[in-house]
């Protein structure tokens, strides 16, 4: 499954308080901090002893999973498709990279 097919099989299981973009947008946006701090809790407990990357792999890749439908709900709430997200992403990487500013701060480095 490519990029594309997971964000249109996602948009199916979509439901949101309101049909109007801004309201899906603040709720995936809601969502993702939501899952993403849960997958960071999962590590803490990694961290602080409670269970091993083993026991807990399958718990963080369910929250990955969770982060990802946000993710492209979000996108698709701003007209955008993943594919498109991550080929632009991968370019800045690469022209930083080449520019030697991949450590560093700031967007437009």
């Amino acid at each position: 499954m490519d990029f594309n097919d997971y964000q249109l099989a996602a948009s199916k299981t979509a439901t949101y308080p309101d049909d109007v973009a801004l309201q899906g947008l603040i709720y995936c946006t809601l969502g993702l901090t939501g899952e993403a701090g849960e997958f960071a809790n999962k590590v803490k407990k990694i961290v602080r002893g409670d269970r091993t990357l083993d026991q807990a792999r399958i718990d963080l890749v369910s929250e990955l999973g969770d982060c990802l439908w946000y993710l492209s709900e979000a996108a698709k709430n701003l007209n955008v498709n993943l594919a498109d997200i991550a080929f632009q992403n991968i370019g800045k990487l690469q022209s930083r990279r080449e520019r030697g500013v991949v450590k560093g701060d700031g967007d437009n480095r």
